[in-house]
């Protein structure tokens, strides 16, 4: 069975959308003064480690006008490796993607039976809340960035669900950095209470 990773940069109030520059956020790009040599090396090593990439709609659209033109190994890793894409406006995709389309928990749950390296799933913010809700994580790491943005898409939905995980990993990097938080979702029962 393979293990379905979710992996995101976030504010300390719990932002994750528009980490990178993307038009959608007025405080877009907020990770930027924080990028650490560490933390590049740590996210080259995650997609390395990764078989394929489990995206949202909205992330893959950003990801395929974004990626392609780029270079260097993080970017030959992100371009060569299969996507699989939840979607239920587009059935025609390039990047190496497939839609995934109907009861995505199914079709994912579907993916994760197969034999492989990890699934890695990076933004996507509505499919990590379908996610969460129906135990599909296995596990979950955040970078978390010290700055508060006040508002916009979240890891987690704001249904004052509970999500308990098991603290397996913590490091800090730099001073005034981040720190990377890994957790382990339990797999017997669905993390979103």
């Amino acid at each position: 069975m393979r293990t379905l990773i979710v992996s995101e940069f976030v504010t300390l109030d719990g932002v994750m959308e528009a980490p990178g520059g993307e038009p959608t956020h007025p405080h877009s790009g907020w990770t930027m003064e924080y990028g650490v040599p560490e933390l590049y090396a740590y996210k080259l090593d995650e997609v390395r480690e990764a078989e394929s990439l489990l995206l949202g709609r909205v992330t893959y659209e950003g990801f395929s006008s974004a990626w392609p033109e780029r270079d260097g190994e993080f970017a030959d890793k992100m371009n060569g490796m299969p996507k699989h894409v939840a979607t239920t406006t587009r059935s025609e995709l390039g990047w190496n993607a497939t839609p995934l389309s109907g009861d995505i928990p199914a079709a994912v749950t579907e993916l994760k039976k197969g034999d492989g390296d990890p699934i890695l799933v990076a933004g996507s913010s509505t499919l990590v809340h379908t996610l969460l809700a129906h135990g599909l994580v296995d596990e979950l790491r955040l970078m978390v960035f010290p700055v508060a943005i006040g508002g916009g898409l979240r890891v987690f939905p704001e249904d004052r669900g509970k999500v308990a995980l098991k603290l397996t990993d913590l490091v800090r990097y730099a001073a005034e950095s981040c720190c990377r938080s890994t957790g382990r979702c339990p797999r017997s029962t669905p993390s979103l209470e």
